[in-house]
């Protein structure tokens, strides 16, 4: 039965999914060989290539089709083809939630790649938690989550900030000022941040937030030209980087002497506000471009290659591109007909992928990254200078800033 069985998957590429979309009977009876039908393994694309948060959540797009077709290309997964599903949903949480039940329910994908902001992250979460499927979520984030149904492949904030902090401290002063977008990444980052300045006898000269999309810093400047804080803490987010970045400099503002130093602020964003605006701030992440591994010599070439020159890869960019192949390599222990949201997660706990940025490990407890963090500073010609390095991978711990609680593959618990 199964030796047919796998014959049908393989000898049917040319009838597809449409063909079986008029029998029924097929997805019922067995719900990984409907994920598997024809040869195929469909999965979801899910970042905005329209709205506020295109600005990076298309390059997210782009590095996760290019591993899908580097895949493909090298025979697919166990001679299945991947079949992205590509939806835009334009910025929007609640737009996000509308395509995220289409790509689950409708186009039955087996996973779903996407989001860049947690609110679009906590607006889809239900779908996947209520249908058991998977959503693999490429962005550095607050932590403070513990969901089965959740593959997270960026930073959490012990990861970003645990040596960043001190080394920030140290570099330029005690006295701090937290710029943020008004949700509750930056919020959360901030909870930690305060958390560790405070051990350190720093303090948060002033702390505020702006709405999502927001251009207009001109309260902002004169309130840093009146604190003079020694570091601008930005947690802001999607072309209000650029718009904060482009500001300050023509404010006249000294980095030397009051630096940004960013968790959100990578190469994409630095390139739509131009080297000039960028120079001289900081940002902590596991990648950056420059990093000089044959590995991301590799993906960087190839990424310019597919997309075009004067592209640029980036934190975020690069979990969506690796994490592709995390789900390929997970996939590739199951058996056609075994194919499942399900058996997919027990299979990707502990896998390790050769990333740009190193080695990475899914942590098998809960379902988030080992990563290699990074200290940068921008320079004027777009690229970033990499200052500081972790010894070794980092420990990913989301419940950090949170005493007592720890995620574990049973869920949330409490000590």
């Amino acid at each position: 039965m199964k030796t047919n069985r796998r014959n049908f998957l393989l000898g049917s590429a040319a009838f597809g999914a449409a063909g079986l979309g008029t029998f029924p009977h097929i997805w019922s009876k067995n719900s990984g060989l409907a994920r598997a039908a024809g040869g195929q393994i469909k999965v979801g694309v899910l970042f905005s290539l329209t709205g506020t948060t295109a600005i990076i959540e298309e390059s997210l797009n782009k590095a996760t089709i290019m591993a899908i077709e580097e895949i493909n290309a090298a025979g697919g997964v166990n001679g299945m083809e991947i079949v992205p599903v590509v939806e835009d949903p334009a910025s929007d949480p609640a737009t996000f939630a509308e395509k995220a039940r289409k790509l689950v329910l409708q186009d039955k994908c087996v996973s779903v790649f996407g989001s860049y902001t947690s609110a679009s992250r906590k607006a889809v979460l239900p779908v996947f938690e209520k249908r058991d499927n998977l959503y693999w979520y490429p962005t550095l984030y607050e932590g403070r989550e513990c969901s089965k149904n959740v593959i997270y492949t960026g930073a959490v904030p012990n990861q970003q900030q645990d040596e960043f902090v001190p080394w920030l401290v140290k570099n330029f002063g005690k006295r701090w000022y937290l710029i943020g977008s008004n949700y509750i990444y930056p919020k959360e980052e901030n909870n930690y941040c305060k958390k560790l300045l405070a051990e350190l006898g720093a303090e948060v000269v002033h702390e505020e937030y702006v709405p999502l999309g927001h251009s207009e810093f001109s309260s902002v400047i004169n309130k840093l030209k009146a604190e003079k804080p020694d570091v601008i803490f930005s947690t802001v987010v999607g072309d209000s980087v650029v718009a904060l970045h482009r500001q300050y400099h023509a404010a006249g503002l000294d980095p030397e002497k009051m630096p940004m130093a960013s968790l959100t602020t990578s190469e994409n964003e630095v390139a739509a506000m131009g080297g000039a605006a960028a120079a001289g701030h900081f940002t902590s992440a596991p990648y950056f471009m420059v990093w000089g591994s044959p590995e991301n010599q590799k993906f960087v070439e190839a990424y310019k290659s597919r997309w075009g020159g004067d592209k640029v890869t980036h934190f975020v960019s690069e979990p969506s591109y690796f994490q592709v192949h995390l789900f390929k390599q997970a996939v590739e222990k199951l058996s056609p007909d075994d194919i499942d949201p399900t058996t997919i997660r027990e299979a990707v706990k502990g896998e390790q992928f050769n990333a740009p940025q190193g080695l990475v490990k899914i942590e098998g407890e809960n379902l988030h990254t080992w990563l290699r963090p990074k200290i940068g500073q921008c320079k004027s010609d777009g690229q970033f200078e990499i200052l500081q390095q972790s010894a070794d991978w980092l420990e990913p711990i989301p419940y950090k800033a949170y005493d007592g609680q720890v995620c574990t593959a049973d869920g949330l618990k409490s000590s």
